[in-house]
């Protein structure tokens, strides 16, 4: 029943939107919504002793996931969870959705194989449906590699987060240019990258909500006020209770150096929520450097335990 509820959302949920009025044909090849192109996939995570674990999942192609692991050496009761595609991109017409639930007093980390890229697309979109809730006490990292959309394609994700008032989320999405050094191609070329998040406790009040909807042909990104001279944006997100938020703040140093190619700062979220971290950068692994210090700040201070070394590989 929740598959098919969400499916049935993410579904609705680009037909509903304006930005993508012009791009409601069907794909020729294989229509939206038929088998292969609606992915769902459910993580539920629990606490079981000593450590927490991956109880519950369901997931219908082309979502998969990998069996829970404990590589983290310095959280060794989180379970590290890695999403994973078979269809190995995102295409024209797949409307995917993503449930994760963190119960009482359990952690973890979710994160994606690699960068998730969006195709170039000559019929309809993709949209992605996301929704995460967190119980009393649990703590979450949903970390994913960066999105690259390609030249000409269109993308619509929507984020739903409830979570309790002792609750801790730290979320993160990159968006990264393609092949920037190709002249046919190179920088930000798609025709629509739309992202919305609307966060709520658990008894119903409203956190904060987002939305942007990018279209670098119709308005370039490289304008002073969007993204000016950087090819890499990084949104990051930390609902948390206000003690660990100030923590944490007061540990962020807000920097503005383009000749290096890097740019962040933080800012708190309304109604007592959180911390917003943005980043810019000309490549994306100084984005990613900008994130794990911000990363460190927030695992050090909600949990007391410091960041494992990086994989020499992401």
């Amino acid at each position: 029943m929740r598959a098919e509820q969400a499916l049935e959302m993410v579904a609705r949920l680009g037909k509903k939107a304006p930005e993508l009025a012009a791009w409601q044909d069907e794909p020729p090849q294989m229509a939206s919504d038929t088998p292969g192109k609606k992915g769902y996939l459910h993580l539920g995570f629990a606490r079981r002793g000593d450590r927490s674990v991956l109880l519950d999942m369901e997931r219908h192609a082309p979502s998969l996931v990998q069996k829970a692991l404990y590589w983290d050496e310095a959280m060794p009761h989180m379970p590290c969870v890695f999403m994973i595609s078979t269809s190995g991109c995102i295409l024209q017409g797949d409307r995917l959705a993503l449930d994760i639930h963190v119960a009482r007093d359990a952690c973890a980390h979710v994160t994606t194989q690699s960068a998730t890229k969006i195709h170039t697309m000559s019929h309809n979109y993709a949209a992605q449906l996301q929704r995460i809730s967190l119980e009393e006490n649990s703590y979450l990292e949903f970390l994913p590699d960066p999105t690259i959309p390609h030249c000409g394609s269109r993308f619509l994700t929507e984020t739903q987060i409830t979570l309790h008032p002792t609750a801790s989320l730290l979320y993160s999405e990159i968006l990264s240019s393609g092949r920037k050094y190709h002249s046919a191609d190179g920088g930000f070329a798609f025709d629509l990258y739309a992202s919305y998040i609307r966060a709520q406790l658990a008894g119903g009040t409203d956190i904060f909500s987002e939305r942007y909807a990018l279209t670098p042909r119709c308005q370039p990104l490289n304008n002073i006020g969007i993204m000016g001279p950087f090819d890499v944006f990084g949104n990051v997100i930390l609902l948390t209770p206000p003690r660990h938020r100030d923590a944490v703040l007061a540990r962020i140093t807000p920097c503005y150096e383009p000749q290096k190619g890097i740019a962040c700062g933080a800012s708190l979220l309304p109604n007592q929520g959180g911390i917003i971290f943005k980043a810019l950068g000309k490549e994306a692994c100084q984005v990613k450097q900008a994130i794990r210090s911000f990363w460190q700040a927030a695992r050090e201070t909600i949990t007391g335990a410091p960041l494992a070394a990086p994989f020499l590989w992401r």
